[in-house]
């Protein structure tokens, strides 16, 4: 474990003790990182509706962080589809450059939707990465799945309601929000922000 911690991956133990594992580089400061674009993930999944939903859900959850300015840049934003970039791809300095200047940014937050599936249960998988444009290292990462049957996840998602809303809630209400495609969505972008340092 020490050596993990030492290389700069981490395990967030939410709730529940269930881990989600992520890297957070032990060489940069979140704090000097200034502006983030999170570019709309790209999603392989079977229903492309939810990209907007689940990156909407990102950027509000990391927004709450206040670590950085945070915007979003759609894919078909004139801006990004002018880098004519590849998801995946290893950057030169020249392109890290121009994402910079063309998107007025420091890093970029990328990111696939690597699976979802909204019955018989919901079940949403990320892998995120954010890039620091200046040198084009790896700033963090995750990848995850989360499955609403699991029983520490179900355990999560009503301690996560219980203090966002600073109230327990009907049990019929808590049902609703537990099967609601957006309300799942917005508890798997809350665990991923919780893995990012708080704010000195």
């Amino acid at each position: 474990m020490l050596m993990l911690l030492l290389s700069g991956c981490g395990v967030y133990t939410p709730p529940m003790h269930t881990s989600i594992n992520y890297y957070l580089n032990p060489e940069k400061e979140l704090s000097l990182v200034g502006r983030v674009a999170i570019i709309e993930l790209n999603n392989n999944s079977n229903y492309p509706q939810i990209t907007t939903d689940v990156t909407d859900s990102l950027f509000q959850a990391m927004q709450k962080k206040q670590l950085f300015g945070i915007s979003i840049i759609r894919q078909t934003d004139p801006a990004w589809r002018s880098l004519q970039l590849e998801a995946g791809a290893t950057y030169t300095t020249e392109q890290l450059s121009a994402i910079r200047k063309t998107l007025k940014c420091d890093a970029v937050l990328l990111g696939d939707i690597t699976g979802y599936q909204p019955f018989p249960h919901m079940t949403i998988g990320l892998r995120l990465k954010l890039i620091d444009l200046k040198d084009g290292q790896l700033i963090w990462a995750l990848e995850q799945v989360w499955d609403s049957t699991d029983k520490t996840t179900e355990s999560r998602i009503k301690k996560y309601y219980e203090n966002q809303l600073q109230a327990g809630l009907p049990g019929l209400q808590r049902q609703l929000m537990e099967v609601s495609p957006i309300e799942f969505m917005k508890f798997v972008a809350f665990e991923a922000a919780e893995t990012l340092p708080a704010k000195k």
